[in-house]
């Protein structure tokens, strides 16, 4: 083993200068003048378990946002919505849907392992033939793969089949479902039916590292490992280490970053921003203190329920929810914490061009219905 004298330590990044850098690299400490599809490219696609998250990611980030230009590229089938990250559902552009699917299949085949026991007496390579013709016949609805499969392997687990079915192959939920304005059942295709591609090689790991970096660096391995669901990527980083910059959190845990990726001053103001229950920057690190402070953990939910996130001053500080009020889109905020009167004012600045923007039918002549109240009982 060679070793380095004399070789300088790497920088500690304090939890703002990770909070600053993280929010240059997620298009929330200024709002970027690029189009939706580049946008979901840049963020290696968009947290979409629930339908309307996506448009507020982008509503958050985008300069003149309009949710009908995410609408348009779902209805061309320039993005779609496809299981992947941490096997949950994403919103990618149809390139990545084709290759990163593909990179993250050694978690999907792990998740199928537990299932195992449902799966009896199933042929995997069968089951994923037969899955294909059916679906490809015509979109399908999780009921009907459930029932098609049940009716080849009676004594299987139909909860078991429909993961199964899930697991081994890309499946992608296709339109009306998830277009802003509009409403649609669950119904699902293979991605390559959907997109009239053939499949495509798993993107390569050492660019999807580079690709996490730019979107949500610095980072440890750890960190990537929670996004993707991977495990095993640090050799990963190794063979990447001479192209990449070393720091370390006041932890002492190695952070990894692309040199040249921007890394802005602690105290550059961050705006307060709206983000939608399950959005990207939360959940894109195994240690999310730059983001969420300690004393607010699992503050953004309660149980099963998850609410929407407000940052101040680029930290949870806040949890917001949109009901209906006398014909006007009534916002409530629930402030975690003390708020200034400066910083109250702020947030209200920001809500109210939010509902501008995805709310502005509802607003009426006296505009929309924002207030500060409790809406939550965290059990304190």
């Amino acid at each position: 083993m060679v070793v380095r004298k004399n070789a300088a330590a790497p920088a500690v990044l304090s939890p703002r200068a990770l909070n600053r850098a993280t929010l240059e690299r997620q298009l929330l400490l200024r709002r970027a003048a690029m189009s939706a599809k580049d946008a979901v490219e840049h963020l290696v696609g968009l947290q979409a378990q629930n339908v309307r998250p996506p448009y507020y990611q982008l509503c958050a980030r985008l300069e003149g946002f309009d949710p009908a230009e995410l609408a348009g590229l779902m209805e061309s089938r320039e993005a779609v919505r496809i299981v992947t990250l941490r096997s949950t559902i994403h919103l990618h552009t149809a390139a990545d849907a084709l290759t990163l699917r593909p990179l993250v299949q050694p978690a999907r085949d792990r998740e199928l392992n537990t299932f195992r026991k449902g799966l009896v007496g199933v042929d995997r390579d069968r089951l994923r033939s037969l899955g294909r013709q059916f679906v490809e016949e015509r979109p399908r609805t999780p009921k009907e793969i459930r029932e098609a499969l049940l009716a080849e392997w009676p004594d299987a687990d139909p909860q078991s089949l429909g993961v199964a079915a899930r697991c081994l192959l890309p499946l992608v939920q296709v339109t009306p479902r998830g277009v802003w304005g509009r409403s649609g059942q669950v119904a699902l295709t293979t991605a390559e039916h959907w997109l009239g591609a053939p499949s495509q090689p798993a993107a390569a790991p050492e660019a999807a590292v580079l690709r996490y970096l730019g979107a949500f660096g610095p980072a440890s391995v750890r960190d990537m490992q929670t996004w993707a669901g991977l495990t095993r990527l640090r050799e990963v980083f190794e063979r990447l280490r001479p192209r990449l910059a070393a720091f370390r959190d006041e932890n002492g845990v190695e952070l990894f970053d692309l040199p040249d990726a921007p890394r802005p001053d602690p105290d550059t103001p961050a705006p307060p921003r709206f983000l939608p229950e399950f959005d990207n920057v939360l959940l894109g690190h195994a240690d999310r203190t730059r983001v969420i402070p300690p004393q607010y953990r699992g503050r953004n939910g309660n149980g099963n329920q998850a609410y929407g996130t407000v940052l101040v001053d680029g930290f949870l500080a806040a949890v917001w929810r949109l009901g209906d009020g006398a014909g006007r889109a009534a916002l409530t905020v629930q402030p975690l914490g003390a708020l200034s009167r400066a910083e109250r004012d702020a947030v209200a600045e920001e809500a109210a061009r939010m509902l501008c923007v995805m709310a502005p039918s509802a607003g009426g002549a006296d505009g929309h219905d924002i207030r500060f109240g409790t809406f939550v009982d965290f059990g304190e």
